[in-house]
């Protein structure tokens, strides 16, 4: 089983779609994944939680799987994006200087990816 953590920083739903796909396919193969949202992504929490939303049906499934390990707090407080992603429920990850690090998880064995 190979792991991987696909940390976005992206905030483009064009760039999203393929994270969210990538991740579904690695998981369904029986590979480990995790999606941290970064930057710009933070914004799109709160659009991809629209059920009108094109991506809401993949991005619903990625997180009933609990593949989106959560959202950079700082980030999400600077872009004003931390109600959304918390009426999400998603987790706001700060464990580098209010930023979710990297290291956390090369540590765990994960291969890091960044869109």
């Amino acid at each position: 089983m190979q792991k991987t953590a696909l940390f976005v920083f992206n905030g483009s739903p064009m760039c999203f779609v393929h994270v969210l796909l990538n991740a579904l396919d690695m998981h369904a193969r029986g590979d480990r994944v995790q999606i941290v949202m970064e930057g710009e992504s933070t914004r799109l929490v709160a659009e991809l939680a629209k059920p009108d939303n094109g991506l809401h049906g993949l991005w619903r499934k990625a997180c009933d799987q609990n593949l989106v390990a959560g959202a950079c707090k700082a980030c999400a407080q600077k872009l004003e994006a931390r109600a959304g992603i918390e009426a999400h429920g998603l987790a706001l990850l700060d464990d580098m200087n209010g930023h979710p690090g990297m290291a956390a998880f090369r540590e765990k064995g994960y291969e890091i990816l960044t869109f």
